[in-house]
């Protein structure tokens, strides 16, 4: 496997849709950097959110999953509450192709204050919004920015194309949009 070019990534992102809507460079005006970098891409974080909260005694089961653990907020601020963590989705759409593997990081303005973004590979063929989880690890409540960085995205090109893709397995969050909660 070897990482993928600024080059290669704007190539794919241009002739086959592979991330949309596209930046073709960094911007970092007054604002978490984001778009095109050398050899990755920092995604936006769109502006929903679905912030944790045990109001009502809530417990986090991945196998069903209770809606009155979070509230929904629509804002360009989300502010997490101390060593919780919130869902939000990027701006961006992400198309995998069938022989590269998507490794997201999050970006070093937010690690250096605590908050972690975490994502799972993005499997080759799938689609989709990319869910992203902030973790507040601080005892104070922390700000998340909408439309700006969030996260570095590291394309990694297979020798050769897998032989069953996330879409020939019709993956459970194949062509999600939104944020997406877990399903079974």
């Amino acid at each position: 496997m070897s990482i993928q070019s600024d080059r290669w990534i704007r190539e794919r992102a241009i002739e086959d849709g592979m991330i949309e809507p596209f930046v073709e460079a960094q911007r970092r005006d007054a604002c978490i950097s984001y778009g095109l970098s050398s050899y990755g891409y920092d995604a936006r974080v769109a502006d929903e959110f679905k912030i944790f909260t045990n109001v009502d005694n809530a417990i986090v089961d991945p196998k069903d999953f209770a809606q009155n653990s979070f509230v929904d907020r629509k804002t360009d601020v989300c502010i997490i509450p101390p060593n919780s963590f919130a869902l939000a989705r990027t701006v961006e759409y992400f198309r995998v192709p069938r022989d590269v593997l998507v490794i997201c990081l999050g970006k070093s303005t937010y690690a250096r204050c605590g908050i972690i973004v975490n994502v799972t590979p993005l499997e080759p063929g799938w689609e989709g919004h990319v869910t992203l989880e902030f973790s507040n690890t601080t005892p104070l409540p922390a700000k998340v920015y909408a439309n700006e960085g969030a996260c570095q995205f590291l394309f990694l090109k297979g020798n050769e194309p897998c032989e069953v893709s996330y879409a020939d397995r019709a993956g459970k969050y194949m062509g999600q949009r939104g944020v997406t909660l877990p399903r079974l």
